[in-house]
C-alpha cells in the first residue's frame, strides 16, 4: 500500500486536529446525565457497605423509572428478608411485586446471574479439591435460596478439574426423585472420573435426612464398581453446608455392591 504524498498526510493532520474534541473542555451537566443515573445517591461508606434496603433502592433506581423504589425496596425486603433473597426469588413471585415491573425483575436476575457466572469462573476446569472454598461460595450462591430442593452433579476430571455441571432432578420443598443410574449414566458420558453430589435444603438446615444417606451410600458404592469416584455429597443450607466426606460418612458405607447393583 502506498503512503500519501507529504502534502497530503499535513492536510489530514491538520483536519483532525481541527475537529479533534478538547475532552479538558467537556463538562458534564444534570442535562447530559442519564435521569436514572442522577437519581442515585453516592455513599463516602461504599456500595459494599450499604444496606439491604439501600442495596435494593439503588439498583432499582436503574431499571424502574418515574416510580416509587424506595417503596419497591422495602417491599422486597419485607417479603423475603434480605437483598440476597430478592436477587434469588423465583421469577413468579417477583411478578407479583406491584410496581417492579420486567425492568425491575431483570435487574434483580441481571445482577444474579452476574454473581453466579463471577464464581463459577473461580472453580471452572480447576482442580476443585483444591479450591475447596471457593467451590463453596459458588454452590452457596447457586442454591441457598432456590425454594425447592435441587439436585446438582459436578462432573471431574482424571485431575478432579471440572468439567461439567448438570441438574439432575428439582422437586418439591422436601423431595426429589431421580435414580443413581441416572448420574453414572451422565458420568460416563462426560468420560468423568469423579463426581460431586450437591443438593439444598430449603429449610435451611442441611443436616442430612435418612433418604441423603441412602442415596449417598448407593452412589458411592455403584460409582467404585465403575470406576467413578464419588469424592463428597454436599448439602447445601441457608448459611451453612454438610460435607459426607468431611464427617466421614462415605467411609461407613460397605455392604454388598452386587446387591446394590441388582436392586
Amino acid at each position: 500500500m502506498k503512503r500519501p504524498p507529504d502534502s497530503r498526510r499535513r492536510w489530514v493532520k491538520s483536519v483532525s486536529r481541527k475537529h479533534a474534541i478538547d475532552r479538558s473542555k467537556v463538562k458534564f451537566t444534570p442535562a447530559t446525565i442519564p435521569p436514572a443515573l442522577s437519581r442515585i445517591r453516592l455513599s463516602d461508606r461504599g456500595p459494599e457497605n450499604l444496606s439491604d434496603l439501600e442495596l435494593l433502592e439503588q439498583l432499582l433506581i436503574l431499571a424502574v423509572p418515574d416510580a416509587s423504589v424506595k417503596k419497591i425496596a422495602f417491599t422486597l425486603r419485607a417479603r423475603f428478608g434480605s437483598y440476597a433473597k430478592a436477587i434469588c426469588a423465583p421469577r413468579a413471585e417477583l411478578e407479583t411485586v406491584e410496581g417492579l415491573g420486567e425492568g425491575g425483575i431483570f435487574a434483580l436476575k441481571l445482577v444474579q446471574a452476574t454473581m453466579i457466572k463471577t464464581l463459577r469462573a473461580e472453580i471452572i476446569f480447576r482442580p476443585v479439591l483444591s479450591n475447596w472454598a471457593a467451590l463453596m461460595e459458588y454452590l452457596t450462591a447457586l442454591l441457598a435460596h432456590e425454594p425447592t430442593e435441587k439436585f446438582v452433579c459436578l462432573f471431574l476430571d482424571t485431575k478432579n478439574r471440572l468439567i461439567a455441571e448438570e441438574t439432575i432432578a428439582e422437586g418439591s420443598v422436601n423431595r426429589l426423585h431421580f435414580y443413581p443410574r441416572e448420574i453414572i449414566q451422565r458420568a460416563l458420558a462426560w468420560k468423568a472420573t469423579a463426581i460431586i453430589l450437591v443438593h439444598n435444603h430449603p429449610s435451611g438446615d442441611p443436616s442430612p435426612s435418612q433418604d441423603d444417606i441412602v442415596t449417598t451410600k448407593r452412589l458411592k458404592l455403584v460409582g467404585d464398581h465403575l470406576g467413578i469416584e464419588v469424592h463428597d455429597h454436599v448439602i447445601i443450607g441457608l448459611t451453612e453446608q454438610y460435607s459426607f466426606a468431611a464427617e466421614g460418612g462415605l467411609k461407613r458405607f460397605r455392604v454388598d455392591v452386587s446387591e446394590e447393583l441388582s436392586s
